[in-house]
């Protein structure tokens, strides 16, 4: 079972992001304030549950939080800030959007800038250690899969549907084949998928 909070003095805000090693669509970020007794055995890491049960989930945090909150840093920006700043950049949004300011953010991974001078703390594999972070990875997952679903539509050779962007096999063959989208990430490599690299 996960832990319910860091510390309880103040009130708390998971966050995590989704879509960082894709080279295609936004990075998505999303906080989430959980009640103080919330827990759920089925509550994880996104990574380690069924598109199934994360969507499930979607629906028990949404309607259980005491506030949450998604958004996005599109491919553009991606392009002029880098990545690890987007990801930043995708959770001070999302945290801007909470009805309710938090006194203290929970990160999921090692590093984070701060933001409008919440006191926060950066815990690596935090999704799979505490109940908010676990819930701001589900819905960040989620909502970003919804995006590029819908970019799929528009664009349905490179696969999106499937894998969401990320660089599989298929999607890195289909680029280096007919080229890039409006939706793709200009500064990431495509490297062959042939090529092995020991």
């Amino acid at each position: 079972m996960l832990l319910a909070r860091f510390q309880y003095e103040l009130l708390e805000a998971g966050c995590d992001e989704a879509g960082r090693g894709c080279l295609a669509g936004p990075v998505f970020a999303a906080a989430v304030i959980l009640p103080h007794n919330f827990e759920h055995h089925k509550l994880n890491d996104s990574k380690q549950l069924t598109e199934e049960v994360r969507y499930q989930l979607r629906s028990e945090i949404e309607a259980n939080a005491i506030a949450f909150a998604v958004a996005s840093v599109d491919n553009t920006e991606i392009d002029e800030i880098n990545i690890l700043n987007a990801s930043f950049l995708a959770m001070h949004r999302a945290v801007a959007l909470l009805h309710i300011e938090p006194e203290f953010l929970i990160i999921d991974g090692n590093r984070f800038k701060k933001y409008n001078n919440i006191p926060h703390e950066c815990i690596i594999k935090g999704d799979g250690k505490y109940f908010s972070i676990a819930a701001a990875s589900i819905l960040a997952k989620t909502y970003r899969d919804d995006y590029m679903k819908q970019l799929a539509l528009e664009h349905p050779e490179y696969d999106w549907h499937n894998n969401k962007g990320y660089p599989t096999v298929k999607h890195r063959e289909t680029v280096l084949k007919i080229g890039i989208t409006p939706y793709h990430r200009q500064t990431f490599r495509v490297t062959d998928p042939q090529l092995s690299f020991f």
